[in-house]
């Protein structure tokens, strides 16, 4: 792999509905356990991250059609991991170098699912505040489908789980219904930190443009991931259980099914 390639631009920041782009190939090697990855100068692919999963589809020239099955982030470079369609990895290397102009396309169910069940961990942060337990600060999301859970610092009150349980359903699911825009934008420092509720996580540099991600009026936060476009496009919320044990409460969630 060439050691001096440039970031890779992450053109889900800009427009995360986006399902298909056009990019250039700047490099693309085998690893070690024998995984075949490309490396463009642009993608629309979300790498996993954040408690998201990573997106897949498929990347294709002229002259080949890459599937990709995985995407990750590293040192500011996206690698799409997969192989060819119908031929032989080897022949990528062989035939295809730097500068050959390629078209990403996104699968778009798994992209609208990973969207919705991650808008879902951000709308449920947003309705912990509203029943009172905005005390407990958010540590981890995982917003996978097969058992998606935000995690936050402290514990409740046990007699507190079931009624508090019932509201959060009740507050997310007024929330659907009524809608709102949702936005993702990268901002100075300052002006992010105004749509945050006039403070930033210690983690994100004063000198830094982070990005932010808000949902109708409601304090924005910062985010890497891809969400929906309105609220109501989570369909419906569902608080299957709450924990609380060892200085952590682990809420579990699910959003409502759509009918492809």
């Amino acid at each position: 792999m060439d050691q001096n390639l440039n970031p890779t631009k992450l053109e889900y920041f800009d427009d995360m509905y986006k399902l298909q782009s056009t990019g250039t190939l700047l490099s693309s090697f085998q690893t070690e356990d024998g995984r075949q990855v490309l490396i463009l100068d642009s993608t629309i692919f979300h790498p996993q991250g954040g408690g998201q999963p990573a997106d897949t589809g498929f990347i294709s020239s002229s002259d080949f059609k890459f599937i990709v099955q995985d995407v990750r982030f590293k040192d500011k470079i996206v690698y799409h991991y997969g192989h060819l369609e119908n031929s032989d990895d080897r022949k990528l290397q062989e035939n295809h170098e730097k500068g050959v102009q390629v078209l990403l396309s996104v699968d778009e169910q798994r992209r609208r699912l990973n969207s919705r069940l991650h808008s879902g961990g951000h709308l449920l942060d947003i309705c912990m505040n509203n029943v009172g337990w905005g005390h407990l600060e958010p540590t981890k999301g995982y917003h996978f489908p097969d058992g998606p859970f935000v995690e936050y610092k402290g514990t409740v009150a046990q007699n507190e789980l079931q009624t508090k349980q019932k509201e959060l359903e009740v507050e997310a699911n007024n929330l659907i219904s009524t809608g709102g825009k949702v936005f993702a934008s990268v901002l100075p420092y300052d002006k992010a930190s105004n749509l945050c509720g006039g403070f930033l996580p210690d983690y994100i540099p004063q000198d830094s443009t982070p990005r932010i991600v808000k949902f109708g009026e409601n304090p924005g936060c910062p985010c890497g991931g891809t969400h929906v476009n309105d609220i109501s496009e989570i369909l419906s919320l569902k608080v299957s259980q709450i924990r609380t044990k060892k200085g952590q409460t682990k809420v579990f969630y699910n959003v409502g099914c759509l009918n492809v």
